[in-house]
């Protein structure tokens, strides 16, 4: 068994190569854009993008919340509460940095929600599944 210094090392060393590739992307990024936008062309606003994105997951949130049959609850539930543990992962890696920015108050925020998701969420699958036993 590795003992937690180590362990805290690696976790610090894997966030710093964590970064790095995050900049490093970000850069191909940028000049993938340059090179795909026509010369003259208009630069497209990415908040235009992003709440195109939001409004559609909106939308479609919504039909699948409402669609649900109760029978699929449970199962439901118990994805919901898979996402938002792969969700705490990522707000965790967010908010891990050193130094106070945007992304690691956003982070913060994402594993606090989350975390209130996941414990909300097996309390009302509990009751749930306590709908269907027998009653003694």
């Amino acid at each position: 068994m590795a003992d937690p210094a180590s362990l805290a090392q690696r976790a610090g060393e894997l966030a710093g190569d964590a970064g790095e590739l995050a900049r490093r992307l970000d850069a191909l990024a940028q000049q993938l854009t340059a090179v795909s936008q026509p010369a003259g062309a208009a630069a497209a606003s990415p908040f235009v993008f992003e709440l195109t994105v939001f409004v559609l997951a909106v939308f479609v949130g919504y039909y699948v919340v409402w669609r649900v049959t109760p029978a699929l609850h449970s199962p439901l539930m118990s994805v919901t509460n898979a996402v938002s543990s792969v969700i705490i992962v990522g707000a965790l890696i967010a908010a891990g940095p050193m130094g106070l920015s945007f992304a690691k108050i956003m982070g913060f925020v994402a594993v606090t929600l989350a975390a209130v998701n996941i414990s909300g969420g097996f309390i009302v699958t509990q009751r749930m599944l306590q709908m269907f036993q027998r009653k003694k």
